[in-house]
């Protein structure tokens, strides 16, 4: 196994762990965003839709065990991600220890030079939407099982639906230059559809983003109440 070793050490091994780490979350977030549109359904649906990703698996598995390990696999999915790109940035601050008199920045767009911060704001999101929607612990008037009620009400406070459409614009810089890098990094980099993949990444990002910060907004405006 030293070959994996001296993979997963190199710079290289790292970028394609926080690639691969970074698929699958992708993966994720499109696929709650989809779900959390049962919102515009009605409660019934939502709650219904939660309930399904409970039981899911059963009766193979126990209520809620399919659901726990997919959790499990997120967080090592998540670990994995920031693990190896706080090993990247120290590589790289390694091999120039001396930074740049003057830096230019030409190529580079404003997702890719938010990278990090952008990543810092989306880590304490997560731990909010967990502590908030997920455990209630910081919801004042969190239902354990009614969906519906606790995003209704929990995006009715202004602060909470405002610190959601901030972090949401964060992830959509996130995911857009973190596609974009995902494809190089895996080695998917070619002038023929270079353009493919830029489009595609943008286009990604900004369904994610518009159907994540719909939700707080279509409470706002009583759309969905």
């Amino acid at each position: 196994m030293s070959w994996f070793s001296d993979v997963t050490k190199s710079a290289v091994g790292k970028k394609a762990v926080m690639a691969i780490s970074g698929l699958v979350l992708f993966g994720f977030v499109l696929t709650h965003m989809a779900g959390n549109l049962k919102l515009y359904l009605g409660p019934e649906a939502l709650n219904a839709y939660a309930e399904h990703l409970r039981v899911l698996g059963e009766p193979i598995f126990p209520r809620e065990a399919v659901l726990w390990i997919a959790r499990f696999v997120l967080l090592a999915a998540v670990f994995l991600h920031i693990t190896s790109a706080w090993a990247v940035t120290r590589q790289s601050r390694a091999a120039r220890p001396i930074p740049y008199a003057k830096t230019t920045k030409i190529q580079a767009s404003y997702a890719s030079r938010t990278m990090r911060w952008g990543g810092v704001i989306i880590v304490l999101f997560v731990l909010y939407h967990l502590a908030h929607l997920t455990l209630g612990s910081v919801h004042p008037d969190f239902v354990a099982g009614d969906v519906y009620h606790n995003v209704v009400a929990g995006f009715r406070v202004p602060w909470v639906a405002i610190f959601y459409i901030v972090a949401n614009v964060a992830l959509g810089f996130h995911l857009d230059h973190g596609l974009w890098s995902l494809f190089q990094s895996l080695g998917w980099n070619h002038p023929r559809f270079n353009a493919w993949r830029r489009n595609f990444a943008r286009v990604f990002a900004l369904v994610v983003t518009l159907g994540n910060v719909s939700f707080p907004l279509a409470v706002w405006f009583g759309l969905v109440n």
